[in-house]
């Protein structure tokens, strides 16, 4: 069976103080969630550190929001995969809709953070998604599989079975809008047979999450879809029990 992701993105959001009780948060509450599901957060590189030493002992994994194109060097602002990796991370988030949006991160870009993840052992979460404007303009499929071909087809085998995948309709997120439940499964359908052309039976093994506007609310519909296998959470995973009610969406 695939492993049952929810994953709650935090993004630039927490001091270090709130995060560690955020994340403390999560972990009491914790056993209410099947034992069939991984929770990871992501904090902010600043929390990384204490997040992490909170996060021992809980079950609870840790993802990196982004990590550097390169391995060191004079990269002023910048965090390494090493340095990441260092603290205890798991995950690294690649290729989400902000990234891409406001600081113009491309296929080229994502493959050197690709190698960059794999040299240190950390497990991409890769994420795809349209914009109104292509959804609109009926272009969606052509947009997500671009964005598959051009980084996730350069993986060998061995890296394509770590990886998770993470479908965000980019007009869904921070709108309050919300892809329907048909919607979803029919792109993550279509994620899955993309990459089964070229990974072949593995794609049936491959998470893919929806990662737009999930919440308490509506998790239970879209988790019944036969190909979303979880969620990478926003807003919602600012809130233990927000994140708590979502991942309970999957039944004990």
């Amino acid at each position: 069976m695939r492993q049952k992701i929810v994953a709650g993105n935090w993004k630039m959001n927490t001091t270090p103080a709130e995060g560690v009780g955020l994340l403390k948060g999560v972990a009491e509450l914790k056993k209410e969630v099947c034992a069939c599901v991984r929770l990871i957060v992501a904090p902010p590189y600043t929390h990384l550190c204490p997040v992490a030493e909170a996060a021992k002992g809980t079950g609870i994994a840790l993802s990196s929001q982004d990590c550097a194109t390169e391995a060191k060097g004079a990269y002023t602002g910048e965090v390494s995969a090493s340095m990441i990796a260092s603290l205890g991370v798991e995950y690294v988030i690649l290729g989400h809709s902000e990234r891409r949006q406001y600081y113009g991160e491309t296929s080229d870009t994502l493959n050197k953070k690709m190698a960059q993840a794999f040299s240190n052992d950390l497990a991409p979460i890769y994420c795809v998604g349209e914009k109104l404007e292509e959804r609109e303009t009926n272009r969606h499929f052509d947009v997500v599989r671009a964005q598959l071909e051009e980084v996730i087809f350069n993986l060998t085998s061995e890296q394509f079975s770590k990886v998770v995948i993470a479908y965000e309709p980019v007009w869904a997120i921070g709108t309050g809008k919300t892809a329907t439940s048909d919607q979803a499964q029919e792109m993550h359908a279509f994620i899955r047979k993309v990459l089964a052309e070229k990974f072949g039976d593995a794609a049936q093994e491959t998470s893919i999450l929806y990662g737009g506007s999930c919440k308490p609310s509506n998790a239970a519909e879209l988790f019944a879809k036969p190909d979303v296998d979880g969620g990478l959470i926003g807003g919602a995973s600012l809130v233990a029990e927000d994140f708590i009610a979502i991942a309970k969406s999957f039944a004990k």
